[in-house]
This record gives structure tokens, C-alpha cells and sequence, in this order.
């Protein structure tokens, strides 16, 4: 049974930073890309990065470039994803996902096999 379980998340004001943990159970962890996913109220899941099998490709949301990075450290089964620079429009529930495709550029819900229950994350202005 797969489980993804995120921690990290909280309430932090702009300017501010976070790093989501997520740790993986149950699947070989190093034979699939991971990515995150966000969901902010009221609208849809959309997003936000993505991470090759073994870390040499990574492709990100537009607006998120240059501040949040993703990594994964396949001894301790876990995908992180550290957020600086943070703005109140980052405001939503995070969730880890692991997915079924690479594509070149961004993934999709379509494309995720799994996902976590999700980690909220708040940023004040």
C-alpha cells in the first residue's frame, strides 16, 4: 500500500520560507518521478513542480521559478520542497504526488499515480 505522508507545512509571512518533507512507503521509490501539487480555496489543483526518477530533471510552475526547489533523497525515500521568497498567493494545501509520466514540461492530475493527504500552507501578508 502507497502512502505519502508531507509535513513542513504552517503559517509564515511574506518574504518568508518553508521546506515540505514528504515521505514515501510501499513503492520503489527510486523507479518513479515525483512532484507537488497545490490547491488553493476555490480553485482547482493545479502544478507546481516536478523531479525526474534520479534528480537530473526538474521543471516548475512559472511563478514559482527562482524561489521554491524540489529534491529527493532516495535513502530516506522522500521528496522535499524548499519555498523561499514566499508570497500570500502561495497560500493553499500542498500535496506530494507520485507520478505515472514525465513529461517534458509540467505535469498534470492525469499523470499522478498517488497522492499525499496534503499539507497546508499559509503566508500572511
Amino acid at each position: 500500500q502507497v502512502q505519502l505522508v508531507e509535513s513542513g507545512g504552517g503559517l509564515v509571512q511574506a518574504g518568508g520560507s518553508l521546506r515540505l518533507s514528504c515521505a514515501a512507503s510501499g513503492l520503489m521509490f527510486s523507479s518513479y518521478p515525483m512532484g507537488w501539487f497545490r490547491q488553493a480555496p476555490g480553485k482547482e489543483r493545479e502544478f507546481v513542480a516536478r523531479l525526474s526518477r534520479n534528480g537530473d530533471s526538474t521543471y516548475y510552475k512559472e511563478s514559482v521559478k527562482g524561489r521554491f526547489t524540489i529534491s529527493r533523497d532516495s535513502a530516506k525515500n522522500s521528496v522535499y520542497l524548499q519555498m523561499n521568497s514566499l508570497k500570500p498567493e502561495d497560500t493553499a494545501v500542498y500535496f506530494c504526488v507520485v507520478l505515472e509520466v514525465l513529461r517534458v514540461e509540467e505535469s498534470y492530475a492525469r499523470d499522478v499515480n498517488y497522492w499525499g493527504r496534503g499539507t497546508q500552507v499559509t503566508v500572511s501578508s
